[in-house]
This record gives C-alpha cells, structure tokens and sequence, in this order.
C-alpha cells in the first residue's frame, strides 16, 4: 500500500478482507497488496481478478463496501456496478487513464513491492542481464545518448552524456547517487516510485553503475519518506539475496552495492552539490561549478547523480531499445514524465504521460477538470522554482522548452492546479515565503533577495503596496536570477516574474484599488451583512469570536468593522437558504457594503 492509501484508509479495507476471507473459509483466495494505482483521489482502491471473470477495479473503497464486494462479487459472481471504476476493458477508457502511457509506472497496482519475484516476473532485471552479458559499459551509455533521456529532477540535462563524462573520468572509486530528495510543495514522484516498484530503481541504479564504472552507491530520500525507506531496505536485501547486487552480479566480473542515507529535509539539497555536502556529513550548500559532481564529486571522486525516475526509466530503454522510446515525444524532449496532479482539480494523483501532450488535456481531461465547475485561473508547475501559466497557455505542449519559454520550467514534476477564488500575489508570496525558508543563506543574492521580494509582496497582499514597486520587483528578480550561485537561488523569482507577466491586473488592483479581486488577501477583504435578507437569527452574533455582531433576534444584524477581525466564522454559519452575510473588497461604499 501506498502512503496515499494508507491515508485514506486502505489498512482498514485490508483488514475488513482478511477477517472476512478468514470466518468464509476461503483459503483459496489470494490476498495481496500493491503500491499506489496513481489514482489518488479514489483511494482505497481494489482490484478483484477471478477465473474466467473480468479483472475490476474498484474505488473510494471502504471496509463496509469491501464485505459486499466479496459477498456479491467474490462468492456471488457478479461485480459490484455501483463501486466499479472499470470493469475488464473498461479501465483503459476511464477518463484519467486514457491518456497515460505507463513505462516508469507500469507495475503501479499490479506487484506486490515486496516480493522481488512479482518484479522478475514482469520482465525485471531482464535489462540488467542484457547489459552485462551482451553489452560494453560504452555500449550502454550510446544506448541511453541515443534515446534522449533527459534528467528528470528538473535541470534535464542528457543522460547518457552525464553518464559518459563520468565515465572518462581516471580518478576512482567513483560512485552514483539515486535523489530521492523531492522537496518541492505536493510532490511526490519519487516517493510513489520508491513505494510500488524499488526494484525498478535498483535494476536501472546498477545499470548506470555498471556503464560509469561505479563500485558503490547511495538512495538518498528524505526522512520523511518512511515507507518509501522501508521499501527501499527490502528491496535491497531481496536483491542480494538473489545475486543481484554485490560481488559477481549475475555470475559477471562486475560487483556493486547500495546503500540508503537519510537526508533531513532540506529543499537546497536538491541541489547535486548540497546534496553531496550532506551525504559527506557537512552542511548542506552549494558549491561554485565546475567541477561539476560528474568530474569531481563525494570526497572529490567522480559522481553520477541521477533522480529516481530518470533511473526507473533506464531498464525500459535497455529492455525495449532507445529507437523504441526516442519515438515517444518530442524532438527534444522524449519518452514520457511523471506528473504529481494536485490542487483545484477533480481527479488528484500520479500521472505518466507522453512529453508532447498538452497542459489542457492534462487538465481537463486526466484531471476531469475544476472542482466544484469553478473557473480554471492558472497551472504551477516546476515547484516553488516554476512559475504559473494563465489559460491561455493551456495548449502549451509539454517539453523542457516550451516551458521554460513561457516562464515556467518541468522541474521535477510537480504540478499544481489553481482557480478563481486563488490570489496570484498571495500564490507568488507563498512561493517566495517557502524559498526564503529553505534559502541555506550562503549566498547573499538568494537570502537577502528572497528577504526583500518576500517584504515587497506582503506589503503588497496587506494593501499597502506603493507606486513603483511592480518595477522595483522586477529589477530585483532580474539581479536575483543573475547573482546566485545554484540553481535554486536562480529561480527562485520565477513565481514573481511569472505571475506578474501573467496576471500584472492583480498586483495593480492590489497597489492602486486596494482590492483583492480573488477576496484572498485578509486586509483588503471586509464582510458586510444585506440587510435585505437578514433575518435576525443571531447564528453569526452566537459565533463571531471578537463580538463584532450587534442585533437583537429577528432585526437586522450589523458587523462593527472596527472589531471584525476578517475570521470569515460569519459566512460560514450564516444558512445557505438567507445567504445574508457578503465578503467584499476595495474601500466602503454606501451602507458600509
């Protein structure tokens, strides 16, 4: 089980099953868990295959709707139509499935994560076979140049060419490091990847391993990632166990191992050489390039740092061939990407899907489009070192170009969905609070920008902006951009600069009419009672934490403004058949509306 099951109560389900299975006598039932389907937003999901019966798939499963499934379906025959997301055939048509092309995710909800044997079954460690019984480390990495496999975890920098600078490097050991560090705000990729298919990591680790002419490696994932550690670990007994790590692997002259380190955390260590001052136990900041980790990395030894999808991906290109997957994509970016869909959107979760599809099928149709039929506002993409695209950027194709063309950026693979009632200064102001947060402060461009744009926008967001700022933050995302030293203090102003290209209305309504258009920003917001439909009920008096209400039962009921600390408790208790209490915003008009 995947940590999102867990969370919506897939233990609990599991446990309903294997009492029930236990008191019916069906021994000959097979029981067994999986990672997560991807499907996020339906979790606890279930699938039920029976002999000769179609394979389905069941949804928002709960321990009172598993004891009818296994009644009507498993002992009675007949599916459950009612919690069926798809049966046989019917899965592939579901809306958020349609359009994925699983090749990272191809075993999500169908192994077992712990039993090595599930994975060797589907083809795995085919790929490490084949490199070392029929191909040149040299051999191998043509392979991956050939393919165009382009880093996941942001930069996209080629693969193979990282892999062959390091190879021509003299100086041993060298050594290679799966990033497991994803810090960026609702995602969560490498954490799924890790918790349905270790293996999968481990076979393209060793791979890389083999190709650079490494003798050890490192997982480095955050502590806060327990299951995906504890996956990690088994994974990694299991595959000594089986000759599979270690000296001597598959019977060859090529011996390589693995170990897991913890990191604590920090966002710079997505960096490669913060990342790597961690591992050596130092404080985690970067470091001036070149040498870059490939030339001159842990303990100065060459170093291969690769993130856990471009690594789950390398088994697939040896196995099917790098002309196979260059054909998928575009000219420039190929093969497909994972996606975390989170925010103001219908259908959340994980999503692999072609490079080349555009933001709006990823949207509207994968995604099943805006909670509530809310109007679709923007698409955050990069993490907090992306930017936010406006709807009309929605038929942008999705490749390292396009989007670092329109102000955006891949990044690892977050991506976030916002809707009408979100404020873009409030957006850009979270974005930078949690960079100026995470900032390691070596570097003064990055802490002391971060400091100053952070103090412009929340003057902004409290209605105090100034004539001139919009430049002011433009200049100082521009010497940002320009003077820090990583990549991370580099982009960190893409929010800024994004949405203040995209949605400039905003930050002008903010400065000069002093409106929040979305009625986000505290201090620009008021609430007002009509006394047209009042109907004295006293709900908002009973429940106003400052005593801001005044009105006797059945009168009309007035906010003192001067109290009123802008909780919203009012608009929430107010019944929806009077609907009396109005949020507003800009200064007051007649009656204090």
């Amino acid at each position: 089980m995947g940590t999102c099951g867990i969370a919506a109560g897939a233990g609990e389900v599991l446990s309903a099953f294997r009492a029930e299975v236990g008191k019916n006598g069906l021994g000959d039932m097979g029981l067994c868990t999986s990672g997560c389907a991807g499907m996020c937003s339906k979790e606890p999901m279930v699938t039920v295959e029976t002999k000769g019966g179609p394979a389905v798939l069941y949804g928002d499963v709960t321990p009172e709707k598993a004891l009818r499934i296994l009644k009507d379906h498993l002992q009675g025959g007949t599916p459950v139509r009612e919690y069926a997301l798809g049966i046989g055939a019917e899965r592939d048509e579901i809306p958020f499935f349609r359009k994925q092309k699983a090749i990272v995710l191809r075993n999500r909800g169908i192994i077992d994560p712990d039993r090595i044997d599930e994975y060797i079954a589907r083809d795995g460690y085919a790929a490490l076979e084949k490199a070392l019984g029929t191909m040149t480390p040299d051999e191998v990495i043509e392979e991956i140049k050939k393919s165009g496999l382009r880093g996941r975890g942001g930069a996209g920098f080629p693969t193979g060419k990282k892999w062959e600078i390091c190879r021509a490097e003299e100086k041993a050991p060298k050594y290679l490091i799966g990033n497991c560090d994803e810090g960026d705000p609702g995602a969560y990729m490498d954490r799924s990847i890790f918790e349905s298919d270790p293996h999968a990591v481990i076979e393209g680790m060793t791979i890389a391993a083999y190709a650079v002419g490494a003798s050890h490696g490192y997982f480095y994932i955050r502590t806060e990632y327990p299951l995906a550690i504890r996956s990690a670990q088994a994974a990694l007994s299991q595959a000594r166990e089986h000759g599979l790590l270690g000296a001597n692997i598959l019977g060859s002259s090529f011996g390589f191992d693995i170990e897991i380190r913890e990191g604590s955390g920090a966002f710079v260590c997505g960096e490669e050489s913060s990342l790597i001052h961690s591992i050596e136990g130092e404080s985690p900041e970067p470091k001036q390039r070149p040498p870059f980790p490939a030339q001159a990395g842990i303990w100065g030894c060459p170093t291969v740092i690769n993130n856990v999808e471009s690594l789950a991906t390398v088994p697939a290109i040896l196995r099917e061939g790098a002309e196979w997957f260059s054909r998928i994509g575009t000219p420039t970016s190929k093969g497909t990407k994972i996606f975390s869909l989170v925010g103001a959107i219908n259908n959340t979760g994980l999503i692999e899907v072609p490079m080349g599809i555009t933001l709006r099928e990823i949207v509207f149709e994968i995604g099943g489009g805006i909670q509530g039929n809310r109007k679709f506002k923007a698409l955050q993409t990069g993490g907090p070192s992306g930017g936010c695209l406006p709807e009309s950027m929605l038929d942008l194709p999705v490749d390292y170009e396009s989007l670092a063309k329109s102000g955006s950026m891949m990044g690892s693979g977050g991506m976030i969905v916002i809707d009408e009632d979100t404020c873009m200064v409030d957006v850009a102001k979270f974005f930078v609070q949690f960079t100026n947060d995470e900032s390691c402060g070596k570097c003064v461009s990055c802490r002391d920008g971060s400091d100053a744009l952070l103090e412009v926008l929340t003057r902004i967001a409290n209605g105090e902006g100034r004539e001139g700022d919009l430049e002011f933050l433009d200049e100082l995302c521009l010497a940002v951009k320009n003077a820090s030293m990583c990549g991370l203090g580099a982009t960190l102003p893409n929010p800024v600069l994004s949405t203040m290209k995209y949605f400039r209305e905003e930050y002008e309504a903010h400065i000069r009419d002093r409106k929040c258009p979305a009625l986000v920003c505290r201090n620009l917001i008021r609430y007002f009672i009509q006394p047209e439909k009042c109907n004295g009920c006293r709900l908002c008096a009973k429940n106003c934490p400052v005593d801001a209400i005044s009105g006797d039962t059945k009168t009309v009921h007035v906010i003192d403004h001067a109290k009123c600390t802008r909780c919203g408790v009012c608009l929430e208790v107010c019944p929806p058949k009077v609907s009396a209490v109005m949020k507003v915003t800009g200064p007051p008009g007649p009656e204090g509306t």
